[in-house]
């Protein structure tokens, strides 16, 4: 393990089939004014909408609403969000969805009372939160992004076509969440795979980099094989309850800050994914698919011990008689025919890309310093080229 750390994750969670009855115990912590955020209405064709709303009135809260939560929650969204949760005075905010609907609830509830605009605030400075904190509850219908248990939330701002991933600390994490893997059961086969390929993503984000020996990565490598077995049986059978809430507890556990610790972490899969998002507005997960062969293949010969690694205790690659630079290549075979077998997105041509995007993508490009190697803006268009 690297240097000093400090770990500390406040968030309770309540986990399986019975774990909506926990709702009303904890509504109890807060006032009565709950501010009820939620997507597109899916929740309210399933019955979610109806059992949660007779619990919060059972539990004599006042609910005041914000539905209409994009996939990609916009700048104008949360501006909409912040004017209600000030208009109300709202004690909660309580997220019931998925990531983006978690997401949308985090950043609220950090820029409802910063005083100025948020977006300069965290995203263009860079400053922590120090403003009042509007806690934040989520019930989960959708497992990917791990926002039920971090304090990450990605806002897209579409004037600047910029989207951007604010980190904000503890005093902003769900103070509790709600996992039912049932929920997810309604969930098209198309955002089930996309959700769990972002899981695998969280966890290759954070295991290529660094070439110490650490605990964390042990860690990760288990997370990594437990999903692969999973998602096979999900696949064959979507309502299979072990399989899918095996994958929503590797989804938390992926993205609630754990495998980051001692250790340097990469996310350039995810800072080009979220340009190309920006200006496709496409599915998250799948914007990681097309891109993810390409940018691997790139990397493998930056930190190849790693790679070999990967290929060895994840893929089960054979490395008998094999140079290191085939054993890593053919993990990486290995990873690209699982994502073949899931269904995943493989190129950016099938999210609407087009070759004039490209220097606008990498231009929304973030260049992070945590990985194997520091990309050039031309190496990012270079990534984009071989991921058409």
């Amino acid at each position: 393990m690297l240097g000093d750390f400090s770990y500390c994750n406040p968030t309770r969670l309540y986990f399986g089939e019975n774990a909506l009855d926990n709702l009303a115990g904890e509504l109890a912590e807060y006032g009565e004014k709950v501010l009820l955020v939620y997507g597109g209405g899916s929740i309210k064709r399933t019955g979610l909408y109806d059992q949660v709303v007779s619990i919060l009135k059972e539990s004599g809260k006042q609910i005041f609403e914000v539905p209409g939560v994009m996939p990609n929650p916009t700048l104008e969204k949360l501006y909409e969000g912040c004017e209600a949760a000030r208009t109300h005075n709202a004690d909660l905010i309580l997220a019931v969805g998925g990531g983006s609907c978690c997401d949308y609830a985090k950043a609220v509830s950090a820029s409802a009372w910063c005083g100025e605009d948020p977006w300069e605030k965290y995203f263009e400075r860079g400053e922590e939160v120090d403003c009042r904190v509007i806690p934040v509850g989520c019930v989960l219908t959708m497992v990917g992004t791990g926002s039920e248990m971090n304090g990450g939330a990605v806002i897209t701002n579409r004037t600047e076509k910029l989207k951007a991933d604010l980190e904000f600390g503890e005093s902003v994490f769900p103070r509790f969440t709600i996992l039912n893997p049932r929920l997810t059961f309604t969930l098209p086969r198309y955002q089930m795979v996309s959700g769990i390929y972002d899981i695998f993503n969280h966890i290759t984000e954070q295991y290529f980099s660094g070439e110490d020996d650490n605990t964390t990565d042990y860690i990760a490598e288990g997370l990594m094989r437990s999903l692969l077995h999973s998602s096979r049986i999900a696949l064959r059978d979507p309502e299979d309850y072990e399989a899918r809430s095996n994958i929503m507890w590797t989804a938390t556990w992926a993205l609630n800050s754990l495998l980051g610790q001692g250790k340097s972490t990469d996310w350039m899969v995810h800072m080009i994914g979220q340009s190309v998002g920006a200006y496709t507005d496409a599915t998250h997960g799948m914007t990681l698919s097309a891109v993810s062969m390409a940018y691997y293949r790139f990397l493998m010969a930056y930190g190849l011990p790693k790679f070999k690694r990967f290929a060895v205790n994840v893929w089960d690659v054979d490395p008998a008689g094999k140079t290191d630079e085939a054993i890593a290549g053919e993990g990486l075979d290995r990873m690209e025919a699982w994502m073949e077998e899931l269904g995943v997105v493989m190129n950016l041509r099938e999210l609407g890309v087009t070759e004039d995007m490209l220097e606008g993508i990498a231009d929304g490009t973030f260049l992070l310093t945590g990985g194997y190697k520091i990309l050039t803006r031309e190496e990012v268009i270079t990534i984009l080229k071989a991921s058409m």
